[in-house]
């Protein structure tokens, strides 16, 4: 399979990004009412902000496709008036560029559940990057600030992670990633019955 994006690709992507656009802006409510918990429970939930670079990235598995699809759906997230302004799109390119570096690191092969939990990672730690540029972790006690760290790194593995690989997953008993995947050696050889 060529590692070459086709416009398919981007098509597809952009359309993923679209879509997770809509889920991005409705998720900015969420977030505000799961903060009145306080103790950095907001944290946990922050993980769908990055969901749209590996479900991109699990469909068609390409280089560039991680950042492209992130990139993609914080802009279409601040195009609909998200409540955190340009930062939707500083903070999505950031996010996709940590997905990307984890995808690639595996040269672009591996499209498994702790590839996609790494890459959840990766985009986490990009979150935090912009946070500490934007300068929001400042003023946290060290408890508070560790509590800050690990629960954004356990809600991006179980959003990011987890859900999207299960996602992706679902979406493939369907056979509808077939129209953005040609079959492989392996699925031939998988229908093989002799």
């Amino acid at each position: 399979m060529s590692k070459k994006l086709k416009l398919s690709d981007i098509l597809v992507t952009v359309v993923i990004a679209v879509l997770f656009a809509v889920i991005y802006r409705l998720w900015g409510p969420v977030s505000e009412v799961v903060k009145l918990v306080g103790v950095q429970a907001d944290q946990l939930v922050y993980g769908m902000w990055f969901i749209a670079s590996t479900v991109a990235f699990l469909l068609i598995r390409k280089p560039g496709i991680a950042l492209l699809a992130e990139a993609a759906a914080a802009s279409g997230e601040l195009v609909m008036g998200s409540q955190y302004g340009v930062e939707a799109l500083t903070y999505g390119i950031m996010q996709g560029l940590g997905a990307e570096l984890v995808f690639a690191l595996f040269a672009y092969r591996k499209a498994s559940l702790s590839s996609a939990c790494l890459a959840a990672v990766g985009a986490a730690a990009g979150s935090l990057v912009m946070d500490v540029y934007k300068g929001s972790m400042a003023d946290l006690v060290s408890w508070n600030l560790a509590l800050y760290i690990v629960f954004r790194f356990v809600g991006s593995v179980f959003f990011t992670g987890i859900c999207a690989y299960y996602l992706v997953k679902a979406l493939e008993a369907t056979g509808v990633t077939s129209l953005v995947r040609p079959a492989s050696q392996d699925d031939y050889k998988a229908l093989d019955f002799k």
